[in-house]
C-alpha cells in the first residue's frame, strides 16, 4: 500500500460526506443539492458516489477515480481555510478546497446556478 502524499489524503471521504451535509443541512440546504454538488464537480453519478461512499475510499483514491473533474472547476475562486482556492498549486488540495469551498457557498444560500458556474 502506497504512502499518502498528505494527511489529508489519508482522510475517508465517507467520514467528511455527512460533515458536508450536516452543514448543508444546518442552514436549510439539502443531502441531494450536496450531492448535485459533488457529482457535477467530481463527474461521479449518484450510484458511482454512492458506491465510493460504501467502499470508504480515502479522498486521495475518491479524487483520482473520478471519472470527470468539471472544467469549469477552474472558475471556483475565492478563500477557503485562509487560502485562496485558485491560487493553489498542489492538484489535489485544490480540488479537496474547491469541493469545501462549493458546500460553503451551499450553507451561504448561494444559488445552484451560481455554484455550479453556469
Amino acid at each position: 500500500m502506497k504512502t499518502p502524499r498528505h494527511k489529508v489524503a489519508a482522510i475517508i471521504f465517507a467520514k467528511v460526506y455527512p460533515m458536508y451535509v450536516r452543514k448543508a443541512e444546518s442552514k436549510n440546504r439539502t443531502k441531494a443539492e450536496v450531492d448535485h454538488i459533488i457529482c457535477w464537480l467530481t463527474g461521479y453519478d449518484q450510484a458511482g458516489l454512492e458506491r465510493q461512499i460504501e467502499q470508504e475510499s480515502d479522498l486521495e483514491t475518491f479524487f483520482a477515480g473520478s471519472p470527470r473533474f468539471h472544467p469549469n472547476s477552474g472558475l471556483i475562486k475565492g478563500v477557503i481555510c485562509g487560502d485562496r482556492v485558485e491560487d493553489i498549486e498542489d492538484p489535489f488540495i485544490q480540488r479537496v478546497r474547491y469541493l469545501d469551498k462549493l458546500i460553503d457557498e451551499l450553507a451561504k444560500g448561494r444559488a445552484m446556478e451560481k455554484i455550479l458556474r453556469q
